[in-house]
């Protein structure tokens, strides 16, 4: 490219960012970013109403987990992998301009012997400040990320958030909030009160577990088990052993509970179900599945094989590995809670991070959509 060129397409990207930015009333942009155990994952956003508007997206797998189970540390080239996807995040959050932004990392930073030592680089590296976030905090901002798939009619909720390397877990009670203020409760949850005193406009966390198992840990807690079916059993036993105490016994049949699911694994199995050819994020946010549907599809990846979720449409080859361990995660669960139903959520920590800024800000409506 001439230096012409050059500068003349620094000039409109510099023209765009400030457009972006002045048409954006009370603050500016919005940044969210997510490094997990397998992916890196950015939003930029401005306020529109209730809701965010996308101004710019990233995705990328970085497998930064890859070895931490042997090794307990981020290995160099998992490293090396996701300081170039950072970089790009980097590049972007300085094009647009972006005005707030909040970027967290979580199990593979907080397990990892050199954590810390990474976190330093990335600052170093790329000029990104992350944050390596606590299970609480994890679970908090799931939450709120699922807030506009709140059903009025719910009593009871459990959200569900496979990660690479972890699963959060949090159970409330919104049967005192009036349904109008129920998704604004979940927006301003705080993990740190539970029990139901004085829980007449915020929604009580009757309790709250983060399973130090996910997609990837899981995977590789029975890698050497070389019978697929077995495979499979095996680690979904495994899970309902870890949450056998997270069982809510005064639930009853679960009939006014929900279960919001939000992950790669859940937004998978129900595009799967929807029988998509590709992916299609608007076809599969807010469907409901019932166990019977999930069931069903998750014996359809048994049978079809390794290789036939590998060429599998909404599987494909990035998560054809980790797909049949969230699988067992999700089945476990839905085997020891009591609703019958299932709704997803094509959304993550990216989208709590943008609520949770928004809302603080003062720039977002009382309840997102």
């Amino acid at each position: 490219m001439r230096a012409n060129d050059k500068h003349a397409a620094n000039n409109r990207r510099q023209n765009t960012a400030r457009k972006l930015e002045t048409a954006t009333p009370n603050g500016g942009l919005f940044a969210a970013l997510d490094l997990g155990t397998n992916s890196c994952r950015m939003l930029i956003a401005r306020p529109s109403g209730n809701e965010f508007e996308v101004v710019d997206a990233f995705s990328k797998p970085v497998h930064l987990g890859a070895g931490l189970a042997e090794y307990g540390t981020l290995a160099p080239a998992a490293i090396k992998r996701t300081l170039g996807a950072l970089r790009i995040c980097s590049k972007k959050l300085r094009q647009h301009g972006v005005q707030h932004s909040r970027l967290v990392a979580t199990e593979a930073c907080r397990r990892a012997r050199n954590g810390s030592s990474f976190v330093n680089l990335v600052k170093r590296e790329t000029g990104l400040n992350l944050e390596i976030i606590d299970p609480a905090e994890e679970a908090r901002l799931a939450v709120v990320s699922c807030a506009p798939h709140l059903a009025d009619d719910s009593d009871q909720l459990l959200i569900v958030d496979i990660g690479g390397g972890s699963t959060e877990l949090v159970w409330l009670d919104l049967s005192t909030v009036a349904p109008r203020n129920r998704a604004r409760a979940l927006v301003e949850l705080d993990l740190n009160k539970r029990g139901k005193a004085g829980c007449e406009k915020s929604a009580c966390i009757m309790d709250w577990k983060s399973v130090p198992l996910g997609v990837a840990t899981l995977k590789d807690m029975f890698h050497d088990v070389d019978d697929d079916c077995a495979k499979f059993a095996l680690m979904s036993c495994c899970f309902e052993e870890q949450i056998d105490e997270f069982v809510p016994p005064e639930i009853g049949n679960g009939e006014r509970c929900q279960i919001i699911g939000t992950s790669g694994t859940v937004t998978t199995v129900a595009a799967s179900h929807l029988g998509l050819s590709r992916y299609e994020r608007c076809k599969v946010d807010g469907v409901s599945m019932c166990k019977q549907e999930i069931d069903q599809v998750v014996n359809q990846y048994l049978s079809i094989g390794p290789e036939g979720r590998r060429n599998a449409p909404c599987i494909g080859s990035d998560r054809h590995e980790l797909i049949m361990s969230g699988a067992a995660i999700l089945q476990a669960i839905l085997r020891v809670w009591p609703s019958s139903c299932l709704t997803v959520a094509d959304r993550g920590l990216r989208e709590g991070l943008l609520y949770s800024q928004m809302t603080a800000a003062g720039v977002l409506g009382d309840r997102p959509n």
